[in-house]
């Protein structure tokens, strides 16, 4: 006789509340390694072995601004009081959170370099940080930040360009890189969760009926 066990809740069970969770605990469950993958990324980006090249407030403060930029009701309040409780000073704090509402738009946009996709070439917000704030968060984060809204909104224009200014403002290569798999993952856990919470609301909703 084999008998079946239930995963240990993990950072996306956390998200989705106790009531989801539960719901969707066989359908995780049957997916043990994209579970597991997903955990072992988090930890490995938020509880690094090294974090000479991305401090772990930086992490917290890039990933409550990225995820903000989404308008999630749960992941943004969860990083942004991760950030704080590491000691952010109440102008800092005030500061990301202004960022995050201003750099709030819809995407993805931005203008294609190829001769034959320049037809689809759409406008939207160029995010910069405003000198007051720039001051208070600092160049470097400043930058991040900046990096980051790119990434979410206007893909398409990643360039060298981007990169050089990141250089400039401190950072280095193996931290550019770490950067760059810090919003890929936020994107993709904002859409795990937000794909898996919308499931599990329609298994309540039908064994409801």
């Amino acid at each position: 006789m084999t008998t079946s066990t239930i995963s240990p809740p993990d950072i996306i069970d956390q998200f989705l509340g106790t009531a989801a969770a539960a719901t969707l605990a066989e359908v995780r469950d049957s997916r043990p390694d994209a579970r597991a993958n997903a955990q072992r990324s988090f930890d490995a980006l938020f509880s690094p072995v090294d974090d000479s090249e991305i401090s772990i407030a930086e992490r917290w403060a890039i990933a409550a601004f990225a995820v903000g930029l989404h308008g999630e009701d749960v992941l943004g309040p969860y990083y942004f009081a991760k950030y704080a409780a590491l000691g952010a000073l109440p102008a800092e704090s005030e500061a990301l959170g202004a960022q995050v509402a201003a750099g709030r738009t819809s995407g993805p946009y931005g203008t294609y370099r190829e001769v034959n996709l320049a037809k689809e070439s759409t406008d939207g917000l160029r995010f910069t940080v405003p000198a007051a704030e720039r001051e208070v968060l600092g160049e470097r984060l400043t930058a991040a930040l900046e990096h980051a809204h790119l990434l979410v909104f206007r893909p398409r224009e990643s360039s060298p360009e981007a990169l050089d200014a990141l250089l400039a403002a401190g950072w280095s290569t193996t931290g550019i890189v770490t950067l760059s798999q810090l919003i890929a993952f936020l994107a993709f856990q904002v859409r795990v969760v937000h794909g898996l919470a919308t499931l599990a609301r329609d298994i309540q909703d039908g064994s409801n009926r």
